[in-house]
């Protein structure tokens, strides 16, 4: 029996572009010559839902399901306008698909949309809308039409929907499968039947042995059991596999048998290896070797990892394929609050990782015992190029999210200087740790090569917590980074985490302190804070009494098993402090209220922060010194000069200089030599150039200037070689 694999990730993840888990096994699969299609389900859904025909139906089943009296103000008043929705919402989204531009002029004159409760938001915007073009303030217009409408679906049709988060509440901390099992017991929602609705015509065309489902999320998970319920029923045939982010932390000590009344087996880790075994075991149903996969046997779950396969080098496991994919039909909504998630949802990205795993792995809040954090693996410059360049020709798109834990600065470095010698035009992101090695010339490197933005865990902007964290980096240095980030016109935002374990009330005001400072001082453009949660799979939860902690219960669950419920030693309720934190980066981000008491943003009393009013401030002023290691590279951005050799005249002595006249792509500039020196530097450049494949180090260049000259040192630190280094004269 020859195996086919649908592969699909279930409602919803994201609008704007697919999730990547299901592109990243089929170009597996493609290297083993292994058919298979894949599906995102969320993006269908939501194109059948808001779409002519889909938002009729939705009103007919409201109708049926309340009486007008019974609902609030803003869904009647949606339901009222129920035929300008139904007459806008196609153009609407083939607006958001890219399709239709000049519908952005119409909706910006504000009389096209109709208008329910999250345009009243629009006031508190016009900041915003003073620096947006007409597509994006359009974009942002039809984002908050398109929320009304989903409030109205959550209020009078089914109360778990989301765009990126269909019934989240039953999929997080879920111990017990008791509530899910319920849930589907249940006759399907609204939504559901859209969903299914798909699926039974792609099962039907399709005919697949085999059906994968990827759950990234805990809001994937509701939809994925629905899934593999209609298909267990009506096709039981088929087998059916989850595997994912969510199982790979949630679900390691799953034991719940009820599980397998919709799922065969259920794989964790990296998926290459485990999905291949389930193929050879449905080919040959004695094989009966499997890789780090859950079943059931005569009613109990068992966890079978008695395969010899190794797992595949990341070599080995081929380019993402997006093929089968409806890349042309997804949605780019706006957020404009926030600058990080605004990436987040608009624009098509490509996604990949430069390593398997993480290069740091030493975070305490972090999942580091799992292997998908722990088994680092990078891959070559070389092969990620390759792989950029497939993709670019098969999606169309040149926008690359790096979706790394945190991606390694000495292959940042490779990756940029491999697409700056290949001279591809790309548009790339990533997150990355905040350490010394982004130097000031590094960072316009990863600019020249198309970086655009990197986020990155401050956390605490405590030093005795970022210590506690093993997080590897100070306050002062990761001022530093985002400076060196900010002048080289790549944004940064910061991932920011409140009520770790034993931080103090004053270690929080403290640390909002110097977030003011750092976004006053202009090095940091984006941020987030959210409150800490124990893991299972953390330090913190593996060893909770080492960080002052005591985990509520030793119990674990029969289904998900990841979240934690602790008491802290400190007995400080930090949830009060999530407003406060949240409404000050607001406006923060938006460069506005830092001569705000940070005592404003709160209601209850806090202490007055014990961090001087210009840390941040004078940490930027500290001189790093200026010691060039002779192992450190040195590349040329720019070109090759124009050369004018000239005689001057003083007190009777003559002396040929030259004068090397530069254009980059913003200015021209000379700076002028002696002549001899000035052609052993214009020939020096050319092999300094950054699209040789040769790097020469400090100190061969030191060493070749040094055979026909003297005192390299005094020419280096000249006049003519600092203005190359404002132009692209970079030490890595």
């Amino acid at each position: 029996m020859k195996t086919k694999l649908f592969l699909i990730t279930p409602p919803f993840t994201q609008l704007n572009t697919p999730y990547p888990a299901t592109a990243y096994i089929k170009g597996f699969l493609n290297t083993k010559g292994i058919e298979s299609v894949q599906a995102d389900l969320g993006i269908e859904v939501i194109l059948k839902l808001f779409s002519k025909e889909g938002l009729q139906s939705l009103f007919a089943v409201a109708s049926s399901k309340f009486r007008v009296e019974e609902i609030s103000d803003n869904s009647k008043r949606i339901y009222a306008l129920q035929e300008e929705y139904i007459k806008t919402i196609d153009s609407v989204i083939a607006f958001l698909q890219g399709k239709n531009p000049t519908l952005a002029l119409q909706i910006c004159q504000e009389d096209y949309l109709p208008e329910a409760s999250r345009f009243a938001q629009l006031e508190e915007l016009d900041w915003a809308f003073g620096t947006m073009g007409t597509q994006d303030k359009a974009k942002h217009l039809a984002t908050l039409y398109l929320e009304d409408i989903s409030d109205f679906i959550v209020e009078c049709v089914d109360a778990n929907f989301g765009f990126s988060r269909y019934a989240e509440r039953l999929g997080r901390s879920a111990n017990s499968f008791d509530e899910m099992y319920a849930a589907l017991q249940q006759e399907p929602t609204y939504i559901d039947t859209v969903l299914l609705s798909i699926l039974k015509e792609r099962i039907e065309t399709i005919e697949p042995t085999l059906f994968l489902i990827s759950v990234p999320f805990p809001g994937n998970l509701y939809s994925a059991f629905r899934a593999a319920q209609w298909v267990k029923k009506h096709h039981p045939k088929i087998k059916i596999s989850m595997g994912g982010g969510f199982p790979n932390t949630e679900l390691r000590s799953l034991s719940d048998a009820r599980v397998f009344e919709f799922f065969d087996y259920i794989t964790l880790d990296d998926g290459e290896a485990p999905v291949e075994e389930l193929i050879a075991n449905i080919e040959e149903p004695n094989y009966n070797s499997f890789k780090r996969t859950f079943l059931l046997e005569e009613g109990i779950v068992v966890y079978k990892n008695n395969s010899l396969k190794q797992d595949y080098k990341q070599s080995q496991v081929g380019t993402p394929d997006y093929s089968d994919l409806l890349l042309d039909q997804y949605i780019s909504v706006i957020e404009i609050v926030n600058p990080m998630h605004r990436m987040w949802s608009d624009g098509r990205w490509n996604k990949l990782t430069m390593a398997h795993g993480c290069y740091w792995g030493k975070c305490t809040f972090c999942d580091i015992s799992l292997d998908y954090i722990k088994i680092y693996e990078p891959v070559a410059a070389s092969l990620l190029c390759d792989r950029m360049e497939e993709m670019i020709a098969q999606t169309g798109e040149n926008g690359f999210h790096y979706v790394d834990e945190a991606a390694p600065p000495a292959l940042m470095r490779a990756l940029a200087l491999e697409i700056l010698r290949r001279k591809l035009s790309v548009t790339w992101w990533t997150n990355i740790r905040f350490e010394k090695s982004f130097t000031k010339d590094l960072c316009l490197l990863l600019k020249a090569s198309g970086c655009i933005a990197v986020s990155g865990g401050l956390e605490v902007a405590s030093d005795r917590l970022l210590k506690l964290i093993d997080k590897g980096v100070t306050v002062e240095q990761v001022a530093k980074v985002t400076r060196n980030f900010t002048e080289a016109c790549v944004m940064v935002h910061a991932y920011l985490m409140y009520g770790y374990p034993t931080q103090t009330v004053q270690e929080t005001v403290d640390s909002l302190e110097m977030v003011r400072q750092l976004f006053e001082v202009g090095v940091l453009q984006s941020g987030f804070w959210h409150q800490f949660a124990m893991t299972a799979h953390s330090p913190v939860g593996l060893y909770p009494e080492k960080f002052g902690v005591v985990k509520e219960t030793e119990v674990i669950g029969t289904f998900a098993n990841n979240d934690i419920n602790y008491t802290d030693s400190t007995g400080i309720d930090h949830d009060k402090f999530s407003f406060g934190l949240k409404k000050s980066l607001f406006n923060f981000m938006h460069g506005v209220c830092f001569d705000y008491e940070l005592q404003d943003w709160f209601e209850f009393k806090i202490p007055k922060t014990k961090i001087s009013p210009d840390f941040i401030f004078d940490a930027l002023q500290e001189n790093d010194g200026f010691n060039i290691k002779p192992t450190a590279k040195i590349v040329w951005l720019g070109g090759k000069p124009f050369a004018a050799s000239l005689t001057k005249t003083k007190k009777g002595n003559s002396w040929e200089m030259m004068n090397l006249t530069f254009h980059d792509k913003k200015e021209s500039f000379t700076i002028q030599t002696n002549k001899k020196e000035g052609e052993w530097l214009v020939a020096m450049l050319l092999k300094m150039a950054v699209s040789n494949v040769k790097i020469y180090s400090f100190q061969e260049i030191k060493s070749d200037f040094e055979i026909q000259f003297e005192d390299f040192e005094l020419f280096w630190y000249s006049k003519p070689i600092n203005t190359l280094r404002e132009f692209g004269l970079l030490i890595l």
